[in-house]
């Protein structure tokens, strides 16, 4: 009962928080000429609706989570970024054409009316339609709700310092965080230096995301079996090495085999950006499925968490290499080392590989925990979370 709640407050979350936000910086950029001239207002226009974005990320990862147990689908987190890159080809297809068709005010219109009606398409449903409680038929007294989020947060960090959870989470989070991001550097460089359209640049995410796609469905038929360690370094190699794409491309060798500036930005600048997304899927469903019960929300909403702070602080890196470097709007002469750097930086989280796990944690061949001295001595003095105990279980049926 406790867990509905919670799930219930998340829905809640999600229906008065978020698009309210993105559909403010969204259309006040269409409404207001200024927001979209002045810089600082245009920036902090852009950050409210990244926090709302931020949101949702953490919502729906959440959402699905608990969803997947609720009806006990295994493996949940796949279909939901299947979804989520049909979603982006049909976006990035829609918005490519508009831009070409109608003035960036009307797209902004047109996107702000899309918010408002999935507030109001939330605001109309019935949480009975998920098969949720309402809050004030589970309790009505605020002190309860806040009781039981206090509880959810201290079952929360039991559970995160667990051997099992705990390394997994730090490597796919460092493995984010210390790889500094230069894709703003490169995508000046190719508007303003290269002068390619942007159209071919929001195509090429276009291939990206059918890349996704494709790789998310083989994931799902094929790869989800395969030992998990081995499967994360290749991925992890196949990042760093693709990172070089910029280099290639800031250095024009392309050309000397013949490609176009053009035909090579769509078929390899959004490798690195998929192979990064993908990377976090086998995570998802590993944490999804090895935590005890009624805590797959928590743990899911966690990681996303980590994961959005880890982008944050990559993408703060990125600027501090740039700003060193001398890398500017009209200077990019030591792009190609930064470049270089951001590959090497990828192929660190590989001295560390054996924080991730071979399979899901725990789980001989016979079917039973093979346990870490924390693990052993949790079981000897009966772990108690909650009202439950922490018992490591028999690896759940699919």
């Amino acid at each position: 009962m406790e867990f509905s709640l919670m799930f219930s407050i998340l829905v809640v979350l999600v229906e008065f928080l978020i698009s309210p936000l993105e559909s403010l910086a969204w259309g006040s950029l269409a409404i207001f000429p200024g927001a979209r001239e002045v810089l600082p207002s245009l920036m902090a226009l852009v950050l409210l609706s990244n926090l709302g974005a931020s949101i949702t990320e953490v919502a729906k990862d959440a959402l699905v989570a608990e969803y997947g147990l609720r009806y006990q689908i295994n493996g949940l987190q796949s279909y939901a970024l299947m979804a989520s890159a049909v979603g982006g080809i049909l976006g990035n297809l829609l918005g490519g054409y508009c831009l070409l068709k109608t003035p960036p005010r009307i797209l902004f219109l047109a996107f702000t009316a899309l918010l408002s009606l999935q507030l109001i398409v939330s605001l109309s449903s019935k949480e009975e339609s998920v098969d949720l409680p309402r809050i004030r038929e589970v309790t009505p007294e605020i002190s309860a709700v806040l009781g039981i989020v206090k509880k959810q947060f201290l079952d929360l960090m039991g559970i995160v310092q667990a051997d099992e959870v705990s390394q997994p989470i730090t490597w796919i989070v460092a493995s984010i965080a210390m790889v500094p991001l230069l894709s703003g550097s490169v995508f000046c460089y190719q508007t303003q230096v290269l002068n390619l359209d942007p159209s071919v640049i929001g195509m090429s995410k276009v291939i990206g995301q059918l890349m996704l796609l494709c790789l998310t469905v083989v994931y799902d038929r094929y790869w989800k079996t395969l030992p998990m360690r081995p499967l994360i370094h290749i991925v992890q190699l196949l990042y760093a090495f693709s990172l070089l794409f910029d280099y290639i491309l800031v250095k024009q060798i392309n050309l000397a085999f013949g490609i176009s500036n053009t035909a090579f930005v769509l078929c390899f600048s959004s490798v690195a950006e998929i192979l990064a997304q993908f990377k976090i899927l086998p995570f998802s469903v590993l944490l999804a499925n090895m935590c005890p019960g009624g805590c797959e929300g928590s743990i899911t909403s966690f990681l996303a968490s980590t994961l959005c702070l880890s982008s944050v602080v990559s993408a703060f890196a990125g600027v501090g290499m740039a700003n060193m470097i001398g890398i500017t709007s009209k200077n990019y002469t030591n792009l190609p080392a930064g470049i270089l750097i951001q590959s090497l930086a990828a192929l660190v989280p590989l001295w560390f590989i054996h924080y991730v796990p071979m399979s899901e944690p725990g789980f001989e061949k016979e079917g039973k925990r093979a346990m870490s001295k924390r693990g052993r001595r949790n079981r000897r003095v009966g772990r108690v979370i909650g009202q439950e105990v922490f018992a490591y279980r028999r690896e759940r049926e699919t």
